[in-house]
């Protein structure tokens, strides 16, 4: 069952399959970010119609997507047709036919992409942990974070590099903030250490890999959508 997995509210992204009689449409040479709106049948899904720089951006119907959605039961893909689109209390509305099965996707989830950002972290209290489980964040202690470098992060957890050296299986609370992020968000997340080893090249330096145990599924979503994004312009400068 399709809302097995998918669920309204999710998160999905729509990039053109590139047919040749849309190849001249602006439209099918981005990708767009949208919400579920509705789920009508295990081959029928109803989302918002995409914004761009606040302007609606109306998709042709017939138009063939590739539809990645961002669920909290992990990411997933598949092909789809619009079918028809409606406005409905001043909200405009997609209705498209998914055209193959839905599959799971890893890749984005768990793919490193490198970068240098500045870590705050600390260990936690087993209050600590269920404060932030319950959704209190607020009450973990700032006053105590020590400053590291990341150097890769996924959607699963990240890699940071600091003067300092966490006990592996130790649980720690850290924080940090992606470039370019219009509301200056801190993304926090409560995590597990899994492996720390001294760099040969640096002595006194502790390459740290931690895996997120407890993080908002909308801060993983834009974590996973920021390293897409940084992938694809990566690659457009490459070619």
């Amino acid at each position: 069952m399709l809302a097995d997995y998918i669920a309204p509210g999710n998160r999905v992204e729509l990039k053109a399959t590139g047919k040749v009689w849309m190849d001249k449409d602006a439209r099918t040479r981005q990708i767009y970010m949208s919400k579920v709106m509705d789920i009508t049948s295990d081959d029928r899904i109803e989302v918002l119609m995409p914004y761009e720089k606040g302007r609606l951006v109306l998709l042709p119907v017939d138009g063939e997507y590739n539809l990645c959605f961002y669920s909290t039961k992990g990411l997933f893909q598949c092909y789809s047709k619009i079918v028809d689109r409606y406005r409905s209390d001043n909200m405009y509305i997609l209705v498209l036919d998914l055209t193959s099965q839905l599959q799971k996707l890893q890749r984005r989830e768990y793919y490193r992409f490198s970068c240098a950002l500045e870590l705050k972290s600390r260990l936690c209290s087993q209050e600590d942990i269920e404060n932030f489980r319950m959704g209190r964040n607020y009450l973990i202690d700032n006053s105590a974070l020590q400053r590291s470098v990341v150097v890769d992060i996924s959607g699963g957890g990240l890699r940071f590099v600091s003067n300092f050296k966490y006990e592996e299986g130790s649980t720690i609370f850290c924080s940090y903030r992606l470039p370019g992020n219009a509301n200056d968000k801190e993304y926090e997340m409560i995590s597990n250490v899994l492996k720390v080893q001294e760099l040969e090249s640096r002595p006194g330096l502790f390459e740290h890999r931690i895996q997120y145990v407890y993080i908002d599924e909308n801060s993983r979503e834009d974590i996973i959508h920021f390293i897409f994004e940084e992938e694809r312009k990566i690659r457009k400068k490459q070619t």
